[in-house]
C-alpha cells in the first residue's frame, strides 16, 4: 500500500490480523457494531462501490468494505473470514458483470434468510451495452466491469442503493433520498467539468496500466489505445510490448498511465522508448487520502483521476479541480487497508 500513515501503520499489522478484523482496527468506522438490530448492515467489495453505497445510506446503516484497498479485485478471493461477515449482512452490493465471482459464490452460501445479493453493473447496463476489447475478449464471456469511471454510472448504482434500501427501511427513506439527492448533485457537476474539461484536451487517447477506463472513455469521447495489463493479468509479452511502443509513437500522446498500486516496468519502458511521459499515480480501485477525509470517497477517486489524466494530455483541468469531494454525509464505512 502507498497510503501514508494509517495505510503504513495497516501494512505493518496486516499479516497478523484476518481481515475482519483488520477493517475493525484499520478502516474507518472502527466503532461501529455490525450486530445493531436498529440499522441494516451492508457489505460492500471495492472501495468505490463502498463509498457510494455509504453516500446513501449515511449513518443509518452499518457498511463494511471486503475487497482491502489496492488490492486487485479481479483475482481477489475472499478469506474464510469473510463468510462470517457475509452470514451477518442483510444486504450485499457487488459490482456483478463477473468480477467479484468468488465473493458472489461465497455470499450465496452464507446468507441468512431474507438477505439479499445486489448486482449493481448487471442492474445498471444491459448486454448491448457491454464493453468488450483486448483486455475483456468476448471469448472470454466477462465484459469490462468498471462501470463506476462514468458518472452517470455512479449516479445509477446510487439509485440502485437507494431504491434497494428503501424497500428495506422505510422509516428512514426520506434521509435516503436526501443523500441520493446531494450525491447525485455532485455526480452531475462532476459530469459537467469532465466535459468541460475534455474538450480542452488536444488528443483524448489513453495507454493505462489497467482497462478500467472504457465506460469513461465512451462517455466523454476519449479512446483508450491499450492496457498493459492483459486479459490474464500477466505482463505482456515482447512482441505485444514492441506493438504498444509502436502504436504510442504513431498516436503521439504526450503521456502514458501507469497505477500507483501495480508500478509497471513494462510501462516505464514503453515511455522511454516511445519518447513519452509516464504518469504512474492513477488509482483504479485505492482511495485517496485516509477513510473519513472527504477526498477518500468515489467522487475523490474520479476527481484525482481525471485531473491528472487531463493535465498530463495538455489539457484544463480548472473546472475539475473546482468540483469539492465534501459535503454529503460523514463515512463511517469500513475500508480493509
Amino acid at each position: 500500500m502507498l497510503h501514508v500513515g494509517v495505510g503504513q501503520r495497516c501494512a505493518v499489522i496486516a499479516s497478523a490480523l484476518p481481515l475482519a478484523l483488520l477493517g475493525a482496527a484499520c478502516g474507518s468506522g472502527a466503532g461501529a457494531d455490525p450486530d445493531d438490530p436498529t440499522k441494516l448492515n451492508i457489505v460492500t467489495t471495492v472501495s468505490p462501490l463502498t463509498s457510494i453505497v455509504s453516500s446513501v445510506v449515511g449513518e443509518r446503516a452499518e457498511v463494511r468494505g471486503l475487497v482491502p484497498e489496492g488490492a486487485n479485485s479481479h483475482t481477489f478471493e475472499p478469506p474464510p473470514s469473510a463468510a462470517r461477515t457475509l452470514a451477518r449482512a442483510d444486504v450485499v452490493f457487488v459490482n456483478g458483470l463477473k468480477l467479484e465471482d468468488p465473493t458472489r459464490e461465497l455470499a450465496a452460501g452464507n446468507l441468512k434468510a431474507g438477505a439479499e445479493v445486489v448486482e449493481l453493473g448487471d442492474r445498471t447496463i444491459g448486454p448491448d451495452e457491454y464493453i468488450y476489447d483486448f483486455s475483456f475478449p468476448r471469448e472470454d464471456g466477462k465484459p469490462n466491469p468498471h462501470l463506476w469511471t462514468n458518472p452517470p454510472y455512479a449516479k445509477d448504482y446510487a439509485r440502485i442503493v437507494r431504491d434497494t434500501v428503501v424497500r428495506r427501511d422505510p422509516p428512514n427513506a426520506g434521509e435516503y433520498t436526501a443523500n441520493y439527492e446531494r450525491f447525485a448533485a455532485k455526480v452531475d457537476e462532476l459530469d459537467g467539468a469532465m466535459k468541460a474539461a475534455s474538450a480542452t484536451v488536444p488528443r483524448r487517447e489513453l495507454l493505462t496500466y489497467h482497462d478500467a477506463y472504457a465506460y469513461f472513455a465512451r462517455q466523454y469521447g476519449w479512446k483508450v489505445i491499450g492496457a498493459v495489463q492483459v486479459s490474464s493479468f500477466e505482463e505482456p509479452t515482447p512482441r505485444e510490448v514492441a506493438g504498444l511502443i509502436q502504436q504510442v509513437r504513431q498516436v503521439g500522446v504526450p503521456a502514458i498511465f501507469g497505477s500507483e498500486v501495480f508500478p509497471s516496468k513494462v510501462l516505464a519502458q514503453i515511455g522511454t522508448e516511445a519518447g513519452v511521459r509516464y504518469v504512474d499515480t492513477l488509482r483504479d480501485d485505492d482511495l485517496p487520502g485516509r477513510p473519513g477525509e472527504p477526498e477518500h470517497s468515489w467522487l475523490g477517486l474520479m476527481k484525482f483521476d481525471f485531473v491528472t489524466m487531463v493535465e498530463s494530455l495538455g489539457g484544463d483541468a480548472s473546472a475539475l479541480k473546482a468540483v469539492q469531494a465534501a459535503g454529503g454525509p460523514p463515512d463511517r464505512a469500513v475500508y480493509p487497508q
